[in-house]
């Protein structure tokens, strides 16, 4: 189907077992794609112990686990937790500048960390939110009155003739 399946995941919580399953694809995901690949599974799954099945995208700051992960996160800024705290520190940020199968290397400023992969608990991209306090979203209602939305999802204007 062209999607990458990122995880897997059983979890039990107080409402049942959810079966939940992560995918992606270069271009990004949307919900139309998690409905076509929960359509495509469910019968896959239906023999194993759960309640609930979800099927959705990682999200943006996805840990990464696999060579590939890294690979493709090359060069952009992550965050570290490690198990255990290294020079007092347990949560790291940089730049991954490099990776091995047991190694993954960052730069912090002028410094340059060399840590073990199997001291990380996680590693995922460092989403940066600045600035997403100051988006002004107050004009956003007024679009959607003066505008109609097709079943195409087009947004198409409406005169004040047309709303009687």
């Amino acid at each position: 189907m062209g999607f990458e399946l990122v995880d897997v995941a059983l979890d039990r919580e107080n409402t049942g077992k959810y079966l939940r399953i992560y995918i992606d694809r270069p271009e990004g995901m949307d919900l139309d794609h998690c409905e076509q690949y929960h359509r495509a599974i469910q019968p896959l799954v239906e023999d194993y112990d759960y309640d609930f099945l979800e099927v959705s995208s990682p999200g943006i700051d996805r840990p990464l686990k696999t060579d590939r992960d890294y690979e493709r996160s090359l060069g952009m800024e992550v965050e570290v937790r490690l198990f255990r705290a290294m020079d007092g520190r347990k949560e790291l940020e940089g730049t991954l500048d490099a990776y091995t199968d047991k190694t993954l290397t960052l730069r912090s400023g002028d410094e340059q960390i060399t840590l073990e992969r199997k001291a990380c608990a996680m590693v995922r991209p460092l989403v940066d939110m600045t600035g997403v306090e100051d988006v002004d979203l107050t004009d956003s209602d007024e679009v959607a009155d003066d505008n109609e939305v097709t079943d195409d999802n087009e947004v198409t204007d409406v005169s004040e003739d047309q709303v009687e």
